[in-house]
Formats: C-alpha cells, sequence, structure tokens
C-alpha cells in the first residue's frame, strides 16, 4: 500500500519546500471513516505555521493569520489572557475577572440575542459552568450563591465531544481548528449547518451527553450569531468567535445601526 501523507493523499514536500514530507499514513482505505474526514495539511505557498500542531496559548493562530488577530492589536492587548480567557472577556463588563449571570445577559443582548434567548443563555451557561471554574476559591468546595464564573479557572469549563480546538488548559490548537473544516466541510473556507451536524455527530465521545449537549448549543448560538445570509458560516468569522474578537465587532455594529 502506498503511503499516504496529512491530508493530501500523496507523499510530497513540505510546506516550505525545502523537507521532505514523512511517508506515514493518515487514510486507510480498509478504514473508510479516515477517508471521509481527511487532516488538514497546510498549502505549499511558502508561508507555513511553524509547529501548526502545538496549541497557542494567548491567539488564536492559524495559517491564513498566524499572529492571530491583528484588527485593534487584539492579540497584542491580550497576550495576557489564554484564547479561552479571551472568548469570555467580552462577558466579563467590569474586566475583574468574574461573570455574573447578568454579564451574561447583558452580553448576549448586546450581540443581538432576543430577551428570552439571552435568559436561556444565562441561565444555562451559568448553571453548567459556576461550580467547575470556582475550584479552590470558595470554601469546602461549595457552590457559589451568585453562579458566578471565574475567568482564571474557565479552563475547568472546558467539555467533551467538541472540536479540541481549545485544549484543556484554554490554548487554541491550530490543527484541531483547521481539522474540523478539512473532516466535516470538505476543506472549505466555510462551515454550514448541515457540516456543524455533521461535526458534532463526529466528535461525539461515548456516554458524555452534557458534553454532546453543550457542544450543539455552543455551535448552534454560534449559528444563531452570525446568521450568514447564504447558510455558510466563514471560517474568520468563527476563528473570531474563539478569540472573541468578533463580539465586540457585531456590538459595535448593532450600536451603529441603532443610531441611524
Amino acid at each position: 500500500m502506498d503511503p499516504i501523507t496529512v491530508g493530501s493523499g500523496k507523499p510530497n514536500r513540505s510546506a516550505d519546500g525545502l523537507r521532505p514530507r514523512p511517508t506515514f499514513q493518515s487514510e486507510i482505505p480498509d478504514v473508510p471513516v479516515t477517508v471521509e474526514r481527511p487532516l488538514y495539511s497546510q498549502p505549499d505557498d511558502g508561508r507555513p505555521l511553524p509547529d501548526i500542531g502545538t496549541a497557542r496559548a494567548n491567539m488564536a493562530a492559524t495559517h491564513d493569520h498566524p499572529q492571530g488577530t491583528n484588527k485593534n492589536n487584539w492579540a497584542e492587548r491580550h497576550q495576557h489572557q489564554s484564547v479561552l480567557q479571551q472568548h469570555c472577556e467580552f462577558f466579563d463588563r467590569d474586566r475583574d475577572g468574574i461573570i455574573w449571570p447578568l454579564d451574561t445577559f447583558r452580553g448576549f443582548y448586546a450581540i443581538g440575542f432576543n430577551l428570552v434567548l439571552s435568559v436561556l443563555a444565562m441561565i444555562i451557561i451559568h448553571a453548567s459552568f459556576s461550580y467547575p471554574t470556582m475550584y479552590r476559591i470558595m470554601p469546602a468546595y461549595l457552590p457559589d450563591p451568585f453562579f458566578r464564573i471565574y475567568l482564571g479557572s474557565i479552563h475547568r469549563a472546558k467539555h467533551g465531544s467538541d472540536s479540541g480546538t481549545y485544549d484543556n488548559e484554554g490554548r487554541f490548537a491550530p490543527q484541531k481548528f483547521e481539522d474540523a473544516f478539512a473532516k466535516y466541510a470538505g476543506g472549505n473556507e466555510y462551515m454550514t449547518w448541515g457540516n456543524v451536524r455533521s461535526l458534532l455527530s463526529g466528535q461525539r465521545v461515548f456516554a458524555d451527553p452534557v458534553g454532546a449537549s453543550a457542544a450543539f448549543l455552543e455551535w448552534a448560538a454560534m449559528y444563531y450569531l452570525l446568521w450568514p445570509a447564504d447558510g455558510k458560516m466563514k471560517k474568520e468569522d468563527v476563528r473570531g468567535i474563539y478569540d472573541g474578537s468578533i463580539f465586540y465587532d457585531i456590538a459595535a455594529a448593532r450600536r451603529a445601526a441603532k443610531k441611524q
């Protein structure tokens, strides 16, 4: 059997054109799922993202955005935060590292969710994620009576059955992010709701109803937020949700629209 390299299906040279790619197999015809869900391989355009398999602590780096989000100096201004913390920062209204339920309600309402959905988001998010994030904060591991979420330990709220783009410490894993589009969106620069359904099914792990439910709600909220006219969520917009930068853009656009 001929060796198959990551994503391409043929042995060739590395993205920098200098080193031969290792001839290992990422697809096996006898195991169809490995062919149906190919891994992402960087294009040979002479500008590869270095160490794409290494998660970035403080920037949502991809092949197209190797330095993360540069708009408004986002990556530089948030270098002290993990990408998962950046994702949540928009909802921390007073920047004290603690998200109150009312903060979440106001945040969702500001980015276009209606009153009912904002209330539901507040209840679901704080009922689910308050307790795991208060690790070693409240005495004797008692639950927070105010259901606050603590960003300093937000990584403890990571759940299973997701894309794996956030690692267990809240870093951003470029390879996993790109794999989601390679496996479930045909390598396109967008993702449809049908692609999302395939992702949710493919990433679901055994005996994980909580993680699977959380993943569904997160992707459903993402689609509702972006609500693409053509039904295609752009990869760049999805990346902006992962590092939270797009929340500010959407909120600003809504404020400007109300003034007109």
